[in-house]
């Protein structure tokens, strides 16, 4: 078996076909389908089913992707290592952020990275499951993950700053005319929600019973700019950080009290070389809140 196979099981299961992922790498299909086929042989099993939708992976053939992405993954790791030079790093650095936190800090600590290293290639996927990106941490897919911090933060993780929380209200609600919203004062009002299993859904629950307050669920939602959004067409007002409030809705939100945080932390691969802790550099220089610190935007 070879690297090369690996990394073309793992297009033919991206792309659905053979000849979809051939083109997807720049290859002959005859080659490609012929590597497939000496790889199933070699390894007695059938990777892929033949449905009238495409290729399929079998069960074995499932298991066996997740190690070669891994495989494939530290290999490219492994060959950025061994080219990095003082003043450049080539290869790819993978990178997965929690949904709604370090918004505001990741694409300039990742456009300055590029700019640093520009033959650096960066993948970055966000992933709104806390358990989903646990699950991804210890498969060793990741350089870096973005993440909040919980009690299963792992003891080596680096703590870059907080995320204070902001409320979301449609147009000419009553409590824009405050500074900050009062918790209790939202009693009886709609909420925009967020995936169950989500890190953002967990802390409104939190402050939902912190504070007491029993909410009536407007509406669940995968995307922060969504909720925002949704919040300003009066569907029930949201929870979220303030690095993720979307452009041309900064009038529409204030922060809350009891004030509302979260600390980010970065948990780095303890292999991940170089490219992973020129990123962590890089995040540790951006600009994050301290807790209380946000103003009134009108």
């Amino acid at each position: 078996m070879s690297l090369r196979q690996y990394e073309y099981a793992l297009a033919v299961a991206e792309a659905g076909s053979v000849t979809a992922a051939a083109e997807l790498l720049h290859v002959a299909q005859p080659s490609m389908s012929q590597q497939i086929r000496g790889l199933e042989r070699e390894l007695g099993v059938s990777l892929f089913d033949r449905t009238p939708t495409g290729l399929v992976p079998t069960a074995v053939g499932r298991a066996f992707l997740r190690e070669a992405e891994a495989a494939v993954s530290a290999s490219r790791r492994a060959r950025a290592a061994a080219r990095a030079g003082a003043d450049e790093l080539v290869g790819e650095v993978v990178v997965a952020a929690q949904m709604g936190f370090g918004t505001g800090q990741l694409p300039g600590a990742l456009g300055t990275l590029r700019r640093r290293f520009p033959r650096l290639e960066v993948t970055v996927f966000e992933e709104p499951s806390s358990a989903e990106l646990d699950r991804l941490c210890r498969r060793g897919v990741l350089d870096l993950a973005l993440m909040a911090a919980c009690e299963q933060s792992p003891a080596d993780a680096h703590r870059l700053g907080d995320e204070e929380f902001v409320v979301a209200l449609g147009p000419g609600h009553r409590l824009l005319a405050a500074d900050r919203v009062e918790l209790r004062d939202l009693a009886g009002e709609p909420w925009v929600r967020f995936d169950r299993d989500s890190a953002l859904d967990g802390v409104l629950q939190g402050v939902l019973r912190d504070n007491e307050l029993t909410p009536t669920t407007a509406a669940r939602v995968s995307q922060t700019a969504t909720a925002v959004r949704w919040a300003a067409h009066g569907l029930g007002v949201t929870l979220v950080p303030a690095s993720a409030v979307p452009d041309g809705y900064e009038h529409l939100v204030r922060p809350v009290s009891p004030i509302v945080s979260q600390p980010v932390i970065a948990v780095l691969r303890h292999d991940a070389g170089p490219a992973g802790a020129a990123l962590l550099d890089v995040l540790r220089q951006e600009t994050w809140s301290e807790p209380g610190s946000l103003a009134l935007v009108s």
